[in-house]
């Protein structure tokens, strides 16, 4: 709690309404600036004000900061650390890794590949990440874990570059760039990813990056996400740190500015950004008018991070020094980006007369330099120096998370056709005056002959593990723990699953009250967190809809995580389900904001691989903003190999009654199948939860994991839960369909027409409803069928067809839908609370006649009944389905479906009756 007699912060700068604890000395201070200002101008004063509120800012005092600083390196030149490598080894190795690095993308574009590339983004961002390989990033096996580095995924061929001089690649792997399956060596594919995709080279990348905002959101979260397993006492994360490397064009995705408050509201200050300002997108300028570093420099230092501008190399220190009046520093903040651009696609005599020659002063500063001089000028982003000095500064940091804004030129050190144009993002090879010159500026030992044997396919270079350069960087990753990237599969504990009692308690049913499956599923949560052993592991995530999915009865409990704890009284402190956060808090509530859920689920989901640690995500959420609001960030955790539970609550197109149109979850499940890491399931009942969720646990967490991700569609239309029956047949609830409830021949006689009703979710009830009226009214016995999962039935038919079509003198595989209807009579009628198309996964495979019934369309806010029967999805909606295909086929008179139109009036919406009327929950 905080005491009432402390005083809050100044709010917008303005002390006024504070007490003066010390007028005397407040007088003093004032005096002194007024006197700086009248001895030695405004100037300096400005100049003093600037260091003070640095100071402030170092202290953390809470005062307002600056949102935007001239446009020079933050740090002095004379407050920079010495370096501390060796650096003529350094510049020697990573001479060889921009060759190299070039030349897997260059070779790539031999007659016959052409598979394209990007040369450009590592080249400019070559000594970012050597910096850090070199001396601050661990590798996993350092003592106090690894740091986690999220690579920019244009700049993917400089790290394998890297492992090629590590001797991880060969250069056989090189030349299987982006021919992931017909680089064929010896029997073996050998080749690599064209970014970083861990699903495609699982030994090596951790994180998936390329897709342009995810990185940064990722990184957020992973940084969090190690705070939240060391303040819960799960693992010492506290001397692991996350670095993000970005591109300023990357800075425009909503996601990569979104959640900047987060990291700072957190103090995350084991979080560290690094933005590539090349000043350059894919296609021209970021900010060709403006300046992109200012604009990043104000939104980050007002969201409360640490900002480090990184833009000047130690050439221009002794000309900024005699920058008296300040005209040097007032030309680098007025010239545009545009203008940058352009001068680093010139020369020196261009810089001379277009940026120093703007103004007499400027002009004379560089008067007695040669025009090679000036063009000598490096960007900051480019002198080891000072991406050291900020790297360190960053790392020392305490109290907020730290972003380096790195001016860099695209395309840099590789010639005048490269660096800084507008299409060098394009650019995939070099003509072979351009491999010369190259070859010449890098002092590569290769000779003309060589290049103009064979202009595509240019010599790597590996000098072997004796060269000293070579010596140098194996012992620098040795001494920071081993490789990076690197990634690892196996945790270092496994994880004790619950006991079969754990899921006893659901296949009990509900008794005479009614529940939706949404609460089925949180009353299982509940019993699976009684075991001691796995609860720890267990991570909520919820998007401030807690009391929606009837999951703030755990509040109380094992409470919010907030790295601050609870400093306020809640207002329902004294209700037994008060809102209660902790340090050690085990829900993740990210308030409204799916992007960041799914990002803690993705930290959480990898957590095995990452901290060797299986953690269980599960991430509850309305099923409309899942696969449809993030399902990028879907397909990044399941590229990631991400395990865990994803829950979409309120499922169904006609279940929510009164939300509207962007709320009805008409489609998830046909989402949720195009991606093939995740099996998803749309459950009836509780004991089908409980079958499905065990096996999940089984399959991501037991002897043999496998990365795949579970989705469950939950609904919150109330239903009294049947007791599990006697016999059920469990393996096909996890296989995707069971038969439920047989048809009975009782009072129609043997001979009576036949029919199959396939139904999932809440559909299961309108199919039993129909199997009743077809008996009831017209003599029809129908057998009912769950269909637990579409979508693994689509997956079993499909794997079934490969193996047959390519393996054509063994004996043919049988999917599982047809192994179950065949022989069963009568015409198929699938329904579910989704449009027809998730039902029609399975027509390849159902023997006989297939129909489906579906909520294609908008939703909208009515009731249940009328949604369904306005859909023609409603137990009555199949009876005259039904009969339509058995009159079809001879086996019913033509006239008994119109006359069960009339019956039913099924072209009235407010004579439906399916479903429950009410109820939330």
């Amino acid at each position: 709690m905080i005491p009432r007699e402390e005083p809050g912060p100044i709010i917008n700068g303005l002390p006024t309404n504070l007490p003066d604890a010390d007028p005397q000395e407040t007088s003093e201070w004032l005096e002194s600036l007024d006197g700086i200002i009248d001895a030695e101008g405004r100037n300096r004063a400005r100049y003093v004000m600037l260091k003070l509120l640095e100071r402030a800012r170092e202290r953390q005092i809470g005062v307002p900061s600056l949102t935007s600083t001239d446009y020079v390196n933050t740090i002095p030149a004379e407050t920079e650390p010495a370096y501390p490598g060796d650096e003529d080894l350094e510049r020697g190795y990573r001479r060889l890794l921009r060759w190299n690095a070039a030349m897997t993308v260059h070779r790539a574009q031999r007659p016959g590949v052409g598979v394209g590339g990007h040369i450009a983004s590592y080249a400019s961002a070559a000594t970012l990440y050597e910096v850090g390989l070199n001396h601050f990033w661990r590798g996993q096996d350092h003592p106090g874990g690894g740091d986690q580095i999220f690579f920019q995924g244009h700049a993917s061929p400089g790290m394998y570059a890297r492992a090629f001089l590590e001797g991880r690649l060969s250069e056989t792997d090189l030349d299987g760039f982006r021919q992931e399956k017909s680089h064929i060596v010896d029997g073996q594919i050998r080749a690599l990813p064209s970014y970083p995709h861990p699903r495609q080279l699982p030994n090596f990348w951790q994180f998936p990056t390329v897709s342009m905002g995810l990185g940064p959101m990722n990184a957020i979260h992973q940084a969090q996400f190690n705070r939240y397993l060391h303040n819960r006492g799960i693992k010492d994360t506290s001397q692991q740190r996350v670095w993000a490397f970005l591109g300023d064009g990357e800075m425009d995705e909503p996601e990569s500015r979104g959640m900047l408050q987060l990291a700072a509201n957190e103090n995350l200050d084991n979080l560290t950004f690094v933005v590539n300002c090349n000043l350059q997108r894919l296609d021209g300028p970021v900010r060709g008018n403006g300046k992109i570093i200012q604009e990043l420099e104000a939104q980050f230092r007002g969201a409360g991070w640490n900002v480090i501008k990184v833009i000047w190399g130690r050439g221009w220190d002794p000309l900024l020094a005699s920058d008296t009046e300040g005209a040097l520093v007032n030309l680098m903040n007025a010239t545009p980006d545009g203008d940058y651009q352009t001068f680093k696609a010139n020369d020196g005599a261009y810089v001379r007369e277009h940026f120093f020659n703007r103004d007499p002063r400027t002009a004379a500063m560089v008067a007695d330099w040669s025009d090679e001089e000036v063009w000598n000028l490096k960007r900051g982003g480019h002198d080891y120096q000072k991406v050291y000095a900020a790297y360190k500064s960053a790392t020392e940091f305490t109290g907020a998370p730290t972003v380096i804004l790195a001016q860099t030129i695209k395309g840099y050190f590789l010639g005048t056709h490269f660096a800084g144009r507008n299409a060098t993002h394009q650019m995939k090879k070099m003509a072979l005056d351009d491999l010369k010159g190259f070859r010449d500026r890098l002092q590569m030992p290769i000779t003309d002959a060589q290049l103009e044997e064979n202009p595509y396919q240019p010599p790597y270079i590996n000098p072997g593990p004796e060269d000293p350069r070579i010596k140098y960087m194996m012992e620098r990753r040795r001494e920071l723990g081993g490789f990076i990237p690197e990634r690892r599969h196996s945790p270092k504990q496994a994880l004790a699953l619950p006991e079969e009692k754990a899921y006893a308690g659901v296949k009990k049913g509900s008794g005479n009250q009614q529940i939706a499956t949404t609460m089925a599923f949180v009353r299982l949560l509940k019993d699976l967190m009684r075991d001691k052993a796995f609860a720890p592991h267990v991570v909520p995530i919820i998007p401030d809809e807690a009391r929606t999915f009837g999951m703030d009865s755990f509040f109380p409990t094992i409470k919010i995580y907030n790295p601050n704890g609870q400093n306020y009284t809640p207002v329902d402190h004294e209700l037994m389900l008060s809102y209660r956060e902790a340090t050690n808090g085990q829900i993740l509530h990210m308030g409204i904001n799916e992007a960041g859920s799914m990002a803690a689920f993705t930290a959480a989901a990898t957590s095995y691989s990452t901290h060797g640690v299986p953690m269980v995500p599960i991430y509850i959420f309305y099923s409309m903003f899942g696969f449809q609001r993030t399902g990028d960030s879907m397909w990044a955790a399941a590229d990631q190999l991400g395990r865990g539970f994803l829950i979409g609550a309120t499922a169904g197109r006609t279940t929510l009654t009164g939300e509207g149109t962007q709320h009805m979850d008409g489609h998830s499940p046909l989402l949720a199948a195009t991606n093939t890491a995740v099996k998803s399931y749309d459950p009836a009942y509780a004991y089908e939860i409980a079958h499905i969720v065990k096996r999940g646990l089984e399959e991501m967490y037991g002897e043999d994991p496998k990365d795949v991700i579970y989705y469950l569609t939950v609904y919150n239309e109330p239903i009294v839960m049947p007791k599990e029956p006697e016999g059920i047949d469990t393996e096909g609830i996890v296989k995707g369909m069971y038969l439920l409830k047989e048809g009975s021949f009782e009072g129609v006689g043997q001979d009576a027409r036949r029919a199959q009703l396939l139904s999932s979710g809440v559909g299961v009830a309108w199919a039993l409803e129909a199997q009743e009226l077809l008996k009831r009214d017209f003599g029809v016995v129908a057998d009912v069928w769950s269909v637990t999962s579409w979508g693994e039935l689509r997956h079993d038919g499909l794997a079934c067809d490969e193996h047959n079509f390519l393996h054509p003198t063994e004996e043919k595989r049988v999917p599982y839908v047809t192994q179950c209807l065949e022989g069963r009579p009568g015409p198929v009628v699938a329904v579910s609370d989704y449009m027809r198309q998730v039902q029609d996964q399975i027509v390849n495979w159902v023997p006989g006649d297939f129909v489906s019934l579906g909520a294609d369309g908008f939703g909208f806010s009515d009731t249940r009944q009328a949604a369904r029967r306005f859909f023609h999805i409603d137990g009555p909606s199949m009876v005259v389905r039904t009969l339509q295909q058995l009159a079809a086929r001879g086996e019913v008179p033509a006239e008994w479906p119109l006359q069960a139109a009339e019956k039913y009036n099924l072209l009235d919406v407010n004579a439906g009756t399916s479903g429950n009327a009410g109820g939330d929950a």
